[in-house]
């Protein structure tokens, strides 16, 4: 199984560094079979208990080690490079978490980015943001992991092959983001 998930990494790796070097111009959302992000979940359907964040230590996780070691390799293989910003979400900056931007900032068009975070965050912050997001045309998804907020795809600078801009994974005491749903499966902190 361990594998098969490598693989799929590896896969999302190669799909990911493709779209940014193709540079996306078009923000035209398609649906495709992993579920329209303007959907919302079934009903009755919710999220299950995600595992413990006590399990990470925020200050062990870097930009370096959120991603794996291949992901990284493709990265800084092209010249790219990263910068570790504070995560913020709309006005609420979460103190112990990084926000990492992977891209060529030598490049004077610097349009190749790639956005991933992780943060703690308190069951009182995770849904107050969440409804602060919803309320601002973002669009949440009930998620076997947590729940997906995600940006509404007609207004994404970039969207991935099911139609995902920009998504946040609340999971249970912490939140993952990155510029599309697909970019979450290649942060992997345990």
């Amino acid at each position: 199984m361990r594998s098969n998930l490598s693989h799929r990494k590896r896969t999302a790796v190669a799909v990911l560094i493709a779209a940014v070097v193709a540079v996306t111009t078009a923000c035209t959302p398609t649906s495709g079979p992993g579920g329209d992000p303007s959907g919302a979940a079934a009903p009755g359907a919710s999220a299950s208990t995600p595992s413990s964040a006590a399990t990470i230590v925020p200050e062990d996780v870097t930009c370096e080690n959120m991603l794996s070691s291949d992901t990284i390799d493709t990265f800084t293989s092209t010249g790219w490079t990263v910068r570790e910003d504070p995560f913020v979400i709309l006005d609420l900056e979460l103190p112990k978490g990084i926000s990492c931007t992977w891209g060529d900032f030598a490049s004077p068009t610097n349009d190749d980015l790639v956005l991933f975070g992780w943060s703690p965050i308190s069951e009182a912050d995770a849904s107050a943001t969440q409804a602060a997001l919803q309320a601002e045309g973002w669009i949440r998804k009930d998620d076997p992991r947590g729940v997906l907020i995600t940006e509404d795809p007609a207004g994404a600078l970039r969207v991935d092959d099911e139609g995902y801009g920009m998504t946040y994974l609340f999971r249970n005491g912490w939140v993952e983001v990155s510029d599309t749903r697909q970019g979450l499966d290649l942060i992997d902190l345990g």
